[in-house]
Parts: structure tokens; sequence; C-alpha cells
């Protein structure tokens, strides 16, 4: 493949839904795999354009209000440790409901599948979610599945956090091919290998599982209904 050729490819217009209490990563390494693909326009989405405060702090500025938004061609939205504040926001479930029903993927990763379930856009599919929301998602109907992504037709669903940059390099091999989603990891140097083997509840044991809810619950004021 020529460098031409590589460049030499169709646009999309991608839309992150950002909003307050949201985990930076969930859509921050999407953001970042997607930003270095040719041809695409991203759009940071919330109702306002005023920054919001992530989970952990972070302050973001988004750069299109729902109402200025054009139609997309994706539409992807995180998680949180606040999304129990806003899962039920009708403006964000209407936009979500709106956008999907012309998108030509429509992707989530960690919890936020639930906001796209509660727009009625998982009927039928299966999809990934954060471990500690398998439940709450399934209590809507969709089937969960426990990998890193899911993909059923043009639903395209990343599990947990860190799972959003295999969901990313996902969607681009899908727009662009193996070769290109290849080049980008490359570039992003994405290569883990993580100190412990523990990062999935499968992997880690049912003794640690049950630790690491009381220290969310404890620590984070996080709970298993709540999901992220």
């Amino acid at each position: 493949m020529s460098d031409r050729s590589i460049l030499d490819r169709p646009s999309y217009a991608i839309g992150l839904v950002f909003y307050p209490g949201m985990t930076a990563l969930d859509i921050v390494g999407p953001q970042t795999v997607f930003s270095s693909l040719p041809g695409v326009h991203l759009y940071r989405l919330w109702k306002t354009l005023e920054s919001i405060t992530t989970d952990d702090g972070m302050v973001i500025s988004p750069d299109t209000t729902f109402a200025d938004c054009p139609p997309l061609d994706i539409i992807c939205i995180g998680g949180g440790l606040g999304q129990n504040a806003v899962v039920d926001d009708v403006e964000i479930l209407e936009f979500l409901a709106k956008q999907g029903s012309t998108a030509k993927f429509v992707t989530s990763v960690c919890g936020g599948s639930e906001f796209l379930a509660r727009a009625g856009l998982l009927s039928g599919y299966r999809a990934a979610t954060h471990w500690t929301a398998r439940e709450q998602l399934a209590s809507f109907g969709v089937e969960v599945g426990t990998e890193r992504v899911v993909v059923d037709r043009n639903r395209i669903t990343g599990g947990g956090v860190t799972a959003g940059i295999d969901f990313g390099l996902t969607v681009a091999q899908t727009l662009y091919g193996e070769e290109v989603a290849k080049i980008v990891q490359l570039l992003m140097e994405y290569d883990p290998v993580p100190p412990f083997d523990t990062g999935s509840p499968e992997k880690a044991g049912p003794e640690l599982v049950k630790k690491a809810l009381s220290f969310a619950t404890d620590s984070l004021g996080f709970s298993v209904e709540q999901g992220n």
C-alpha cells in the first residue's frame, strides 16, 4: 500500500458525547485513535460549549452542541462514575436516538452502552460494557458480551475504560482496513504488557473481585448498580 492510498480514503464525521462525571479515558482513548485517521472530522459534543469536569477532575471543553451537530457517520458515548446523574437525561437520549437512527455505526465504551440501551438503540443487539455493569445492561434486554470489543452488525461496543483503545482500533479497521489500523496502533506504540494479569473478573478471581467492589464502593462512591 502506498502512502497515497493510505491517505486517499473516505471521510467520516465522528461524534463523541461528553458529559459531567464521565470517565475521560473512555473517550480519550478512542479519540486518540480517531484523530490519527485520514479524513475524520471529530465533534466533541455536549448540550452547551461550557467545560465539563470528568470523574477524575479533568476539565474538557466541547466544541459542538447537540443542536448544532450535523448528521454523524459514527456516534459514540462512554461511561463514568457520574453517569447515573445523567443516564436518563431526556436531551441526551433524544440526541442519541436521533443520530443513531441515521448513523452508519452506533457505538459506546464502558457504561456508555447503558445510554444506548435507554435510547432504544441496543434492542436485539449484543453489546459490551464494564464488568460491574453487565447485569444492569442485561436488565434492558441486551445480550451482554464479555469480550473487550463486541461487534454486532453496525453496533460496536467496548468494555471498561482501557478497552476504548481496542474499540477505537476496531472502528479504524472497519472504516479503513486492517493495514491502516495497524499503522495507527504502531504510531501509538500500543503494545500493552500490564504488570498484573488481573484486568478482568475472569482473570482476577472471586476474592480479588470482591475486594475490588468493596474498594470501589468505599473509596470511589461507586456501586455495581452504577456501573462505569
